[in-house]
């Protein structure tokens, strides 16, 4: 065989890349078009919104002012922020957001507990809760285990002051106060006055209630209706006994 009949080598050119990038724009396509169905699918929504522990707001109140609704997007709902912005209402202490795929809501709610009530200015009756909000009962007649606030301004400080001092202290040792009035003096802006159902007059401040308490039912358990102070110093004085000729007279106060 000559050198002229030696056949030429062919030069293997690469394949052209088209094909793989075509085949991956199609994927990108396919699963751009499998997430617009899901979201656009009730697989994305939220079907279910479960809430507990409520009594003084109800579920759509609830639900309005976390911001939720029935088929709003799932993965658009942030659990921390719903609990910030169910706190914020001012009538629940805690709340825990349970999210369940697909699309369930739980939420259990603890709410402040009551401290005390009050009668509104249209004879209502409030609930006075530790936070210091007030929210309508429904319930009929005035409870008996609670003190009632009276005369408060609702912007008054110290009654926010005094809703948390209440929800410090033991039921069993305010079980027995059944009013309470703001009495501010100079000296002491925070000064309250308080009734008890065994007929004392207790005269003492918001900021001094959680230390005079355990006195002041020492007191109740030892000594006649009386006058009890419980500022700067602790003193009790008896109310006078009734007259001879059967009038009662007015108890003393202190201020």
């Amino acid at each position: 065989m000559t050198k002229n009949q030696i056949p030429a080598l062919k030069e293997h050119k690469p394949r052209p890349k088209t094909g793989r990038k075509i085949i991956f724009i199609l994927m990108l396509l396919f699963l751009a078009l499998l997430v617009v169905i899901f979201f656009r699918s009730p697989v994305s929504k939220v079907t279910e919104i479960h809430i507990t522990g409520n009594t003084f707001d109800t579920d759509k109140q609830l639900m309005e002012k976390s911001e939720l609704s029935i088929g709003m997007q799932y993965f658009n709902v942030d659990a921390e922020k719903v609990k910030e912005r169910l706190i914020a209402i001012g009538t629940i202490e805690s709340a825990e957001v349970d999210k369940q795929f697909p699309g369930i809501i739980n939420i259990a709610v603890v709410e402040h507990p009551t401290v005390a009530y009050e009668l509104a200015q249209d004879g209502s009756l409030q609930a006075i809760l530790a936070s210091g909000t007030s929210v309508p009962v429904s319930a009929s007649g005035i409870p008996v285990d609670k003190p009632i606030l009276t005369q408060w301004d609702p912007e008054d400080p110290n009654k926010v002051k005094l809703s948390e001092v209440l929800a410090d202290i033991p039921n069993s040792m305010t079980s027995d106060i059944s009013e309470i009035l703001p009495s501010p003096t100079p000296s002491f802006p925070d000064r309250i006055k308080m009734y008890t159902r065994s007929k004392f007059e207790v005269i003492t401040a918001v900021s001094l209630l959680s230390d005079k308490v355990e006195y002041l039912n020492q007191v109740i358990e030892m000594e006649q209706p009386g006058v009890i102070t419980m500022l700067e110093a602790d003193s009790y004085v008896p109310f006078e006994p009734e007259n001879p000729d059967g009038e009662g007279e007015d108890p003393p106060t202190q201020e």
